[in-house]
């Protein structure tokens, strides 16, 4: 069996946790990381038959019975996790009936899952069903994302076309638009299945006063969506209060998203 601590799907949520806690957007033990791996790859580095502990997952989860993931732990440091990742970092597999996360490696402390475990598999579920090919969950708090959610309005439209004229790349990048969430409490099955919802047709999903839900296919498109949310976020910040002289029409928008080819939400814009 090969040493798990060389394995890619380990090394990768590694990289990217350092990476975010670096960017500022997981302060202390701020923000968590699920990432749905590949059971052959990963019964390379692991002893499927061992279950170490098993803990309750909190909501019925039987649409990803049998799943492996590798999640980030409750109350853990992103900038530990590269450090002592056997200690910060677990891999689960859903029970047959959906009740349990069977933890197969990790949280060598006696620690468990990420609080917003329940969150993140009812948005797997969703992204699975609309992107077979999605793998990925982040979840974080950019300083200028959660600033900007304090004083634009909260509705998926208005919020998308002030991120979109920001910079000529955001509707080619995240062209299905921002889901966006009005404040409600972290770590509840309310808060999970709401950002489901949104979920089913946004990739993004932003929760005001908070933070952040970034998903995709790879650790690099769920970061690169979240990287460039942020970037829009803050330019907004830096010229929400000044006059705006210069931005795109939505007629340049159009033309942005057609010249790439991407599937843009036309409803968002007023032609």
């Amino acid at each position: 069996m090969k040493d798990i601590m060389t394995a890619p799907f380990l090394r990768e949520t590694c990289e990217t946790a350092s990476n975010m806690y670096r960017l500022g957007w997981d302060e202390r033990n701020g923000g968590n990381i699920s990432v749905l791996l590949d059971e052959a790859e990963a019964a390379e580095y692991l002893d499927m038959d061992r279950v170490l502990r098993r803990v309750q997952t909190g909501f019925d989860a039987k649409a990803l019975a049998g799943r492996l993931f590798i999640v980030t732990g409750t109350g853990k440091y992103f900038r530990n996790i590269a450090k002592q990742p056997e200690k910060d970092l677990g891999v689960i597999r859903i029970s047959a009936d959906g009740s349990e996360a069977e933890l197969l490696w990790g949280y060598s402390d006696g620690g468990s899952f990420t609080s917003e475990l329940p969150a993140h598999l009812m948005t797997h579920i969703s992204r699975l069903a609309a992107d077979p090919l999605h793998r990925v969950v982040t979840h974080c708090h950019p300083t200028h994302t959660v600033a900007m959610t304090r004083v634009h309005p909260l509705d998926e439209r208005s919020f998308t076309r002030s991120l979109w004229k920001t910079c000529t790349e955001c509707v080619i990048v995240f062209p299905d638009g921002v889901g966006v969430l009005p404040w409600m409490v972290c770590g509840t099955n309310a808060i999970g299945e709401a950002t489901a919802a949104k979920m089913k047709e946004y990739r993004l999903v932003v929760w005001a006063s908070h933070g952040i839900y970034g998903t995709g296919r790879t650790l690099d498109e769920a970061f690169g969506l979240i990287e460039t949310v942020e970037k829009a976020a803050q330019l907004y910040m830096l010229t929400a209060h000044l006059p705006i002289l210069n931005t795109m029409t939505d007629e340049q928008l159009e033309a942005a998203a057609e010249r790439f080819g991407v599937d843009y939400r036309r409803d968002f814009l007023d032609l």
